[in-house]
């Protein structure tokens, strides 16, 4: 599927769709997303759109969380995440609350796919701002699979059939004393991906390396290193180039919240990076992630 959207907005089915970048972003008006969980024609519509523009964003939905979490499970089951507490009477629900009493930690303000370190990543998310700053605290996202597309051909030559380890434990876990951190990873092993995934849906190859990815695995072969340096730094800087590609302007959308605005994507062909320039105001998120597939 090409993403090369370059058509004003446009009425889709039920809804009015706003593209906000040429390859990536659409606003949607006229919908209530009260109304499109608990319908199978509306659903399919927002799902289309969604393959179609990767990150769908609708305003002034003021739902319940049931109803986020019953909209959710049209993708698919929710996940928990390990290190968030999610709401407690709605499993999956997770909280990501910041304030002035909120630990110093950046995990969020770095290009990175969803819980990559899992071995079915996930899906796709749906989130929600429940109260944020008066000005700052935007998330952007980026299309992937146009970062692949337009790698230069001798480097989507070099990168086939790669494959990259991907780890919670030097992630989250980093900060944890040494005896949780081997917990978690005891818990969660590092998980391999191909460095170029097929999307199982559009068929589009989308490079899939990100904040969570620490090394390439099957690098280190006769056909790819004469020396060690080809290896390492060489693997690295390899690494570290396709990594950077999330930061390139042309392939993103930029997002500012308001409040009960919400955010829909695909974790299969998008990063994010939730930008943290808001301190000393409070941002109150909730997301609920939807369990996805084995990469290929």
């Amino acid at each position: 599927m090409q993403d090369t959207i370059a058509e004003t907005a446009a009425t889709v089915g039920s809804f009015e769709a706003h593209p906000l970048t040429v390859h990536i972003g659409a606003e949607l008006r006229g919908v209530n997303l009260a109304e499109v969980a608990h319908s199978d024609d509306l659903f399919a519509e927002l799902k289309a759109l969604l393959l179609r523009h990767k990150v769908l964003f609708v305003r002034d939905q003021d739902i319940s969380r049931a109803e986020h979490v019953t909209l959710a499970e049209r993708f698919g089951s929710l996940e928990d995440h390990p290190m968030a507490g999610s709401d407690p009477d709605h499993p999956g629900l997770v909280r990501i609350y910041k304030d002035l009493d909120s630990p110093a930690e950046h995990y969020e303000n770095a290009y990175h796919c969803d819980a990559t370190w899992r071995e079915a990543p996930p899906m796709g998310c749906v989130l929600r701002m429940v109260e944020g700053p008066p000005v700052g605290g935007d998330t952007i996202w980026v299309n992937m699979a146009e970062a692949y597309r337009r790698l230069p051909e001798d480097v989507k030559a070099r990168i086939a059939g790669l494959r990259a380890r991907h780890s919670i434990e030097a992630s989250f876990g980093a900060n944890l004393p040494i005896e949780q951190r081997l917990a978690l990873h005891e818990r969660f092993p590092d998980a391999e991906h191909p460095v170029v995934r097929t999307h199982p849906e559009t068929g589009e190859k989308v490079l899939f390396v990100n904040a969570f990815t620490t090394h390439l695995t099957n690098l280190h072969t006769p056909k790819n290193v004469r020396f060690g340096f080809d290896y390492s730094p060489g693997g690295s800087e390899l690494l570290n180039y396709l990594i950077r590609q999330a930061a390139v302007p042309e392939y993103q959308v930029r997002w500012r919240w308001t409040p009960n605005s919400f955010a829909i994507w695909d974790n299969r062909s998008t990063q994010h990076y939730a930008v943290q320039d808001y301190w000393p105001a409070v941002r109150k998120m909730e997301r609920a992630g939807v369990i996805g597939e084995k990469t290929f």
